[in-house]
């Protein structure tokens, strides 16, 4: 890719994606003392589940792929025994997701992490990544990474790079709007206008 200006058509999303990763376990962080939360693995997770607290943490930042899976390519995934699917659970409902994946040998990949509204503000963040970090590294691996873009979360680099991941890869990623594929809402993520 040439430096200066590269068009996007329309009806797609372009965003910077920042790969990180940590080659060791990062010291833990002060944290929010919270008994109403609990971290809870949700072994073979109904995919309506996932779907739901999916859409309801990610549909702000236009979190689209597993949406356009198949229950059968879901599932797939999901139910894999080294992935492991958690909920962050409080007042009786799932209002965070920590997904993380060790289908890789050796390396731990945080596929999804993230908040409902509901607990923005709240350091739900900081205590969910604490044990995120604690169940990566309880396995024999050498890397714990995730990437995120910038579609997500303003803070989401910087909370990162706060929890000890360390940068090292960007990208460009080009895919169709979900909006209108129909898998957001049209007023979803307006830090990020639809170009038609």
């Amino acid at each position: 890719m040439a430096d200066g200006f590269t068009d996007v058509p329309a009806g797609r999303i372009a965003a910077v994606v920042t790969w990180l990763e940590m080659r060791a376990p990062a010291a833990r962080r002060p944290e929010v003392d919270e008994p109403r939360w609990e971290l809870r693995r949700e072994a073979q997770a109904d995919l309506g589940w996932y779907r739901d607290l999916f859409r309801r943490v990610g549909e702000a930042w236009l979190w689209f792929s597993r949406l356009t899976m198949t229950d059968a390519q879901l599932a797939a995934i999901l139910h894999d025994p080294r992935v492991e699917v958690y909920g962050l659970w409080h007042d009786g409902r799932a209002e965070g997701l920590l997904e993380l994946d060790f289908r890789d040998e050796g390396a731990c990949e945080l596929v999804f992490f993230g908040l409902t509204p509901a607990l923005f503000g709240t350091g739900a963040g900081r205590w969910m990544m604490n044990r995120a970090i604690a169940r990566a590294w309880a396995k024999p691996i050498q890397r714990f990474w995730v990437h995120t873009c910038t579609l997500d979360h303003p803070g989401a680099v910087a909370f990162y790079l706060r929890s000890g991941f360390t940068a090292i890869h960007r990208q460009i990623e080009i895919a169709p709007d979900p909006r209108l594929e129909g898998l957001a809402p049209l007023d979803a993520a307006p830090h990020a206008p639809i170009i038609r």
